[in-house]
């Protein structure tokens, strides 16, 4: 490590040293325990100081969505998983095509299970990276790191900042390299770690809500949602096939009998079966109408004149 580096990592409040907690190692697990949930406790409202931050970044991240583009998560080590992971469950759960939301780790595939040797240093690979899937001025790159410094992260967001796409920059430090880099910087503060420099502590928990939020959100704002309802899930297992017969009884307020035709009928998925047993409309023009207004269920619905909104299915006891 070069002198220089060292001297910027002693002055990083994420690798700040506690030494109240030098005795960690002596407490009792249980205290152990408490102290770190008490740490965990104070994540939520640093986020909390950052959402007109992060209300801007969607609202942006959604336009650039809505005219074709994909969001892209870069970042090393822990960030870079903690944007696999979100980017891994947004098919499932929205049903977007894989390539919609991206998640770059430092070092490949073979890093989310196995530090990669310098990967998250090469600004090159940040570059030939988002190079490699096409970038475009149509998209959204968030940067990830702790420290902000990362050069992995920092490189990616100005690369994607040069070819005219949106950046964000998350980061657990104030005035940061990856903030200074981006059109919108996110810098969540949660102070030094119980562990020093085990950001993969509160600062992935930082960031993991942040995610949650990003893609959540800007799903919601393309309407992959009804409600709080994920009518676009894919019914992939046993356990999401009974999931999707109940939201279809929870939009519709339908028997159980009348929810398994409409799903039949609709080939398994959601938002037609909601549109025809709330309209009425066959199976070919719940599915006309739906395509008519982009697959909007609600704008679809109010194109219909029909526009209930979620409620408790029948036996649901309304909770």
């Amino acid at each position: 490590m070069t002198e220089d580096l060292r001297a910027r990592l002693d002055t990083l409040a994420t690798e700040a040293y506690r030494p109240e907690l030098a005795g960690l190692d002596r407490l009792p697990t249980l205290e152990i325990a408490a102290l770190m949930n008490g740490e965990d406790r104070t994540v939520p409202e640093a986020v909390g100081r950052r959402l007109p931050e992060i209300a801007a970044a969607v609202d942006a991240i959604a336009e650039r969505l809505a005219r074709g583009g994909r969001l892209v998560y870069a970042g090393a080590g822990t960030a870079g998983r903690i944007g696999v992971l979100d980017a891994a469950e947004c098919p499932p759960t929205f049903g977007t095509d894989p390539g919609l939301v991206v998640g770059l780790i430092a070092g490949g595939p073979e890093a989310v299970l196995n530090a990669v040797e310098g990967a998250e240093d090469s600004r090159e690979l940040a570059r030939a990276d988002l190079d490699g899937i096409g970038l475009t001025a149509d998209d959204a790159v968030i940067g990830v790191s702790a420290s902000g410094r990362t050069p992995y992260a920092v490189a990616a967001v100005a690369h994607a900042r040069a070819r005219g796409a949106l950046t964000v920059g998350l980061a657990c430090t104030e005035g940061s390299d990856l903030g200074a880099a981006a059109e919108h910087p996110i810098e969540v503060v949660v102070g030094p770690e119980i562990l020093t420099g085990s950001t993969r502590l509160k600062a992935g928990t930082a960031q993991k809500l942040v995610l949650n939020m990003v893609s959540t959100i800007t799903m919601v704002r393309l309407g992959r949602t009804y409600g709080n309802l994920m009518v676009d899930l894919r019914a992939t297992n046993e356990k999401l096939r009974a999931r999707c017969r109940r939201i279809v009884a929870l939009a519709t307020g339908a028997d159980p009998e009348a929810v398994d035709e409409a799903l039949d009928a609709a080939d398994g998925e959601v938002k037609p079966a909601v549109l025809a047993l709330l309209t009425g409309l066959g199976p070919a023009g719940a599915a006309a109408l739906l395509a008519e207004h982009g697959g909007r269920l609600r704008e679809a619905l109010d194109a219909a004149g029909t526009q209930p909104g979620p409620r408790p299915a029948k036996g649901d006891g309304g909770r």
